[in-house]
């Protein structure tokens, strides 16, 4: 018990030190610093990836209870690789948390795109306890296991140069929502939230929504448009390409004015591209889903016009969440589906 009010407290006080950040000169300096080392980071997206941590991640009673379900004695300290992401701010974030909690040493390896906010938050861990377990990966150094998150080709480098090391490695995913018909259009502007945060670059970002046969695609697409105001200009030169690219291949498709949506029943491959599909049965997408369990990431849905009856109890999907919270995960809402404090105890 020891050990776990140890790492409740060292995180909790994280948490704190992490109220109102965006609101100070310090952290503001901290804002400018890593949107201008990686221009796809909105000053407002790393806002927002802060106080989701700060609120989903580090509050004491959270930490408890997540903790609570392990062991709360480790026989052995492992020195753990971290290869972290920079699609989105403090993408792996949730994987430091893991090997500091599990009572593990954490070598992370930043990734360039990330590595003013990963150092930044290292740095308070530094301060509020000087012998917190937390170092810079080295190349050729021993590791007793590794965690390391890429794209799908650097998901098979790392298999070829992590082989006889345990290994959690994760590829590409993207997340899919399932809408019922009935939803407002105060539900629809959550789920523009979950598709448009942080310019659709991450894993729980929806790319993929499935919509009933007769469902209003032009309504659909007004309201999940996002305001001008919130849309990164990288994201917009994409768009312009990619309407080009489509427009000269002639394919068929729906002109939102800051994104295009298809009808396919798969995962688009440029990111300011939304598909929808339609179904008849909730057991089609379920079918879907089974087939497609490895690219998905979580399943995003709210309530069907029936008060009783909603999307997520029909799909009993593990990582279904509703609508609005993709950005949102808890610390047991693993990646994939694996559980990492699992696969480091």
């Amino acid at each position: 018990m020891k050990n776990i009010d140890r790492h409740i407290s060292l995180f909790a006080s994280l948490g704190e030190r992490l109220e109102g950040f965006g609101g100070d000169a310090v952290s503001r300096a901290v804002i400018a610093s890593a949107a201008k080392a990686n221009p796809w980071f909105m000053e407002s997206d790393i806002v927002e990836a802060v106080e989701a941590i700060r609120t989903r991640m580090l509050q004491p009673e959270i930490l408890a209870e997540w903790l609570g379900r392990y062991p709360a004695e480790r026989s052995v300290t492992k020195d753990v690789a971290v290869i972290m992401a920079g699609n989105i701010p403090l993408v792996g974030f949730s994987d430091l948390l893991c090997v500091i909690a599990s009572g593990n040493r954490c070598h992370m390896k930043m990734s360039g795109k990330d590595s003013v906010l990963m150092g930044y938050i290292a740095g308070l861990l530094k301060d509020i306890a000087p012998d917190v377990p937390v170092f810079e990966y080295r190349e050729g150094s021993a590791y007793d296991a590794v965690i390391a998150t890429g794209s799908d080709n650097t998901n098979r480098y790392f298999r070829s140069a992590f082989s006889g090391i345990p290994s959690l490695l994760r590829g590409s995913r993207s997340s899919v929502a399932v809408l019922g018909g009935g939803e407002s259009e105060c539900v629809l502007k959550l789920l523009s939230r979950d598709i448009f945060r942080y310019s659709g670059l991450g894993c729980r970002n929806v790319s993929l929504i499935f919509i009933p046969r007769d469902y209003d695609i032009a309504m659909l697409g007004a309201a999940i448009t996002p305001a001008s105001k919130n849309i990164n200009p990288s994201y917009l030169n994409n768009y312009r390409h990619n309407k080009a690219l489509l427009s000269v291949k002639g394919e068929k498709f729906e002109d939102m004015g800051c994104f295009v949506m298809q009808e396919r029943a798969g995962f688009p491959v440029n990111i300011s591209s939304l598909n929808y599909c339609r179904y008849d049965s909730l057991e089609e997408v379920g079918g879907w889903l089974a087939a497609n369990e490895d690219a998905v990431q979580c399943i995003v849905a709210d309530l069907l016009s029936h008060p009783h009856m909603s999307v997520l109890s029909a799909l009993s999907h593990p990582r279904a969440v509703p609508t609005g919270q993709a950005h949102g995960p808890y610390p047991w809402d693993y990646p994939d589906g694996r559980d990492v404090m699992d696969f480091l105890t």
